[in-house]
């Protein structure tokens, strides 16, 4: 098919690729708006070692840093969490809800909690960091101060504040929107299929039997003396070889 055949179809069945996608991003809005929200909160803990310029000291740390993050991720840990915030949930709930993310390049452990309460996810979060910052200090107390590692919070979450994690009602009405053009577009290709073989004009004789066509018996009424009912054309191909 060229070029022209493409846009000829758009013109005449462009209607469905729209009305597809209009579906499908209304559906994908009243699906995000009928869920219920997940709120997201994000606070840095900064965990640096008292010799910070000792290669050796910093090269241990990132790997101290995801035994860190795993200490963080312990039923022990998200006990003393609950207990102090008097958070209504058990140890697995709230590791469930908990993500650490240890990064070495910046010395840092990204804790994240998600709650349909933002301000239970600030709670965990903030208590979290509080809880982990002091287990670290009766640990320093206990090491050499060349050995010490200091663990702060950079930011204070309440002063972060708190963000919607889902549902992303605009990335899924784009994404519905997309998938119901795609839609509409398979079920343009089904429609054209499914009249493949229907003859409309010379053009689909010539490409069904490969032939020219000459010309054209115009529409007349089958006995005009009965006063005519259905018109009818017939095409005469010029068969090959003819002159």
């Amino acid at each position: 098919m060229e070029i022209s055949d493409y846009l000829k179809i758009l013109r005449k069945r462009g209607w469905i690729i729209i009305v597809t996608a209009l579906i499908a991003a209304v559906s994908a809005y009243a699906f995000s708006k009928a869920q219920t929200p997940i709120y997201s909160a994000t606070v840095k803990l900064s965990v640096v070692p008292a010799r910070a310029t000792d290669w050796g000291s910093s090269n241990s740390l990132k790997d101290l840093l995801r035994n860190y993050a795993e200490s963080i991720g312990t039923h022990t840990m998200s006990q003393k969490v609950i207990d102090r915030a008097q958070l209504d949930m058990d140890t697995s709930s709230f590791l469930g809800k908990l993500f650490v993310n240890p990064d070495s390049s910046t010395f840092t452990l990204a804790l994240e909690a998600r709650d349909r309460d933002p301000e239970v996810a600030m709670g965990m979060v903030d208590m979290m960091a509080q809880v982990f910052a002091e287990d670290r200090e009766q640990w320093n107390q206990q090491q050499d101060k060349r050995d010490r590692i200091e663990v702060k919070m950079l930011d204070s979450v309440y002063n972060l504040g708190y963000q919607q994690y889902s549902p992303k009602t605009q990335v899924n009405v784009l994404a519905g929107a997309l998938f119901g053009a795609l839609i509409g577009v398979l079920i343009i290709f089904f429609l054209e299929w499914l009249e493949m073989d229907i003859i409309r004009s010379s053009q689909d004789v010539e490409r069904a039997i490969n032939v020219t066509v000459l010309g054209a018996i115009p529409p007349v009424s089958d006995d005009k003396s009965a006063h005519g009912s259905e018109k009818s054309h017939r095409l005469i191909p010029k068969m090959r070889g003819s002159n």
